[in-house]
This record gives C-alpha cells, sequence and structure tokens, in this order.
C-alpha cells in the first residue's frame, strides 16, 4: 500500500463525513438563522423558541436524508472492503 492510495482514501472518508455533516447542520443553521432574526426583531428571548425548530429541523433532516447517508457510507465501505486484496498485492 502506497501513501498515496492511503491519502486518496483518507480524502474520500473525509468528503463524506463533509457531505453528512451538512446535511444534516445546513438546514439547522438556516432555521436558527431566520428563528435569531425574528427573536432579534421582536426582542423575545426564549430559549427554547431557537432551541425546538433547530432540533426538528435535525430530526427531520436526519429521516429524510437518513437512507441516502447510509447508502452513501454503505458504498464508501463496500468499495473499502472489495479493494483490500488489490492494495495488499
Amino acid at each position: 500500500m502506497t501513501p498515496d492510495t492511503v491519502i486518496d482514501i483518507w480524502r474520500e472518508a473525509m468528503f463524506l463525513i463533509v457531505v453528512m455533516v451538512s446535511v444534516i447542520v445546513m438546514p439547522s443553521l438556516v432555521v436558527g438563522l431566520a428563528v435569531s432574526t425574528f427573536q432579534a426583531a421582536t426582542q423575545i428571548n426564549e430559549q427554547t423558541l431557537s432551541f425546538l425548530p433547530r432540533l426538528l429541523t435535525t430530526l427531520m433532516s436526519v429521516i429524510l436524508a437518513g437512507p441516502w447517508l447510509l447508502r452513501r457510507v454503505l458504498d464508501f465501505t463496500e468499495q473499502l472492503i472489495t479493494s483490500i486484496p488489490f492494495m495488499l498485492g
């Protein structure tokens, strides 16, 4: 196994992690920004008003994107396992 192979595998794994995190976190960030803007405009400082919409948005994004994300992880794992014999020799 060459260092280039290890770097390629590491790069693919890091890209997969970034995609997974961004799919889950980005909708929550957008909703949090909207709620914070609403709170600043109305001067309401209720903690649950900012927490609950972000929680629900994160749960919905996990529910909706979960199967797709799981398929991406399984494809990466399958690709990694099937390429082991070619990496060894």
